[in-house]
């Protein structure tokens, strides 16, 4: 749950009196349209930039080397200005971020959505208009602006509002989202593509739908307890309890997100406390995940999946349909994490999808390596073929494994007072600064590496499977408040950081108290 704030569980995993309540159930699908948005945005990009009618408007160099037969293959889209097209939404990003933190803790947790659904409605607006590429930078920029701010704020909401018992479930929740949002992005584009020469500012105009639900789900959702208490309003936090949770008996919860509130307060500098030596390993953890993720291959495989399709010598048409059915794999795929992740583990589905994506990406390797030649561009029937089944599997594997794992882990590690600042550091990392460098990097990596890309990325899940089966413990089914009882203690390596049960935080006057592991 990146952005400030805080959660609570039972003491010792007992679970508090709570219902799945209908109001539970809608605000968290409202919620979730962030994620819609945002997979909308990461699928749109790859599709429009393979248009032509889209590259002769704001690329024409682009679309001279795209029909050029002298051109390299892999060098058709090597462009700068092109790359900063997509990758401009990142770089903004993450300077929302910093931001965003402080509104979803001053603000709330409902209107840190609300000023993300502005964002991208304008956003819309400024790229489906676009005039020229400075129009269209801006477009992408305020759009950034808007990942930002959702992707601090509505994990937050989907982990605070809802019941113990679904709340991995929910978290997830906000990633089958994202993945909706590339298959319907993927779905426009192989319409859009047809229609001309106005296409492509449909395909990005048509972001305007979930940027609407956003900012209407914004509207009429209730903030979280969490929030309300955080920011002094008890009595409201207490009336929203009961309403969410669908029982009066919320006394012993209340009590536990007011303790939580007051220790999270006490606690000024989780920054600093973050570098001390016993929180090394989730901070290690964190860190490491979300640059593994990124180096998996996935966003360069979803962000120019159509581009890549053409590159391998598929016709236009044919290269989006191709990008839908990789978008419907994602979909279907993340629905496994949502139904396995709490009865398998996380260990298990990393490993077994380490070993997946390793071979499928060998295998891509392989078959551009003898087939796809700088001006040969046209693959046989069942070789292309394959080629797509693998990208499917490559992209199944990564659906319940990293896509949502990367996410839910970190949220599930870090103790109380260092929680809001391990998640910020989270988002940085992961969405934002390591998406934007591939996002920059990834055409020009295509042109110079050629099929090796795909050898680079598949030395990476090698090393991240490695990671995962020494250095990785087991967190399901552990109550946050005992990870480091029942998990850092008990592990072979993070072990020797957890010295003694006596750890330190930093308070508001920069002395450093000793803390037991409870409250300051």
């Amino acid at each position: 749950m990146p952005a400030g704030g805080f959660s609570v569980s039972a003491p010792s995993g007992v679970e508090f009196e709570a219902k799945i309540t209908p109001i539970v159930i809608i605000s968290c699908i409202m919620a979730a349209t962030g994620g819609l948005m945002f997979g909308y945005d990461v699928g749109i990009s790859g599709g429009v930039t393979s248009m032509d009618d889209f590259l002769g408007k704001f690329f024409p160099e682009v679309l001279r080397k795209k029909h050029q037969d002298k051109e390299s293959n892999y060098c058709k889209y090597d462009n700068q200005g092109l790359q900063l097209f997509t990758s401009s939404l990142y770089l903004a990003g993450l300077t929302a971020t910093f931001f965003a933190s402080y509104t979803t803790r001053r603000l709330g947790r409902r209107l840190t959505m609300l000023i993300a659904g502005v964002f991208f409605i304008i956003g819309v607006i400024l790229n489906g208009a676009a005039q020229d590429l400075a129009m269209l930078i801006a477009g992408r920029i305020l759009l950034g602006c808007g990942v930002g701010f959702a992707n601090q704020a509505v994990p937050l909401f989907l982990s605070e509002i809802a019941p113990t018992r679904i709340r991995g479930g929910l978290n997830i929740l906000f990633q089958l989202n994202v993945t909706i949002g590339i298959l319907f992005a993927s779905l426009v584009n192989y319409g859009t593509a047809k229609i001309h020469p106005w296409g492509w500012r449909l395909s990005l105009s048509l972001a305007g739908i979930p940027a609407v639900l956003l900012t209407l789900g914004a509207l009429f959702v209730v903030d979280t307890p969490n929030s309300l208490i955080e920011r002094g309003h008890l009595d409201e936090g207490k009336a929203v309890l009961k309403r969410i949770r669908g029982t009066d008996n919320v006394e012993p919860e209340f009590n536990e997100i007011v303790e939580a509130s007051r220790i999270a307060q006490e606690v000024k500098h989780p920054f600093r406390n973050l570098l001390q030596r016993r929180n090394r390993p989730q901070l290690v953890i964190a860190v490491l995940l979300q640059i593994f993720q990124q180096f998996t291959g996935i966003n360069a495989i979803m962000f120019y999946a159509p581009v890549l399709f053409n590159t391998l010598g598929f016709k236009s048409d044919a290269s989006l349909y191709s990008a839908v059915i990789t978008g419907a794999v994602n979909v279907l795929s993340t629905l496994v994490s949502v139904y396995s992740v709490d009865r398998v583990g996380r260990r298990m589905l990393l490993l077994e999808a380490g070993v997946q994506m390793f071979l499928s990406q060998v295998i891509i390797a392989v078959v551009l390596g003898i087939k796809v030649t700088d001006h040969s561009d046209n693959l046989s029937h069942g070789w292309a073929i394959m080629v797509v089944v693998m990208v499917c599997t490559f992209v199944s594997s990564f659906a319940w494994s990293w896509g949502p794992l990367g996410w839910l882990i970190p949220s599930e590690t870090f103790p109380l007072e260092t929680r809001s600042a391990g998640q910020s550091v989270t988002v940085c990392v992961n969405l934002l600064l390591f998406t934007f460098v591939i996002a920059q990097a990834f055409l020009s990596m295509l042109c110079h590496l050629k099929y090796a890309i795909f050898v680079f990325f598949s030395a990476w899940v090698l090393v991240m499977s490695v990671f995962v089966l020494f250095f990785l413990p087991e967190t399901k089914n552990v109550p946050i408040e005992e990870m480091t009882e029942r998990v850092w203690k008990q592990h072979w390596f993070w072990k020797r950081y957890m010295d003694d049960d006596n750890h330190h935080i930093v308070n508001g006057n920069g002395k450093i108290n000793a803390n037991n592991g409870a409250s300051v």
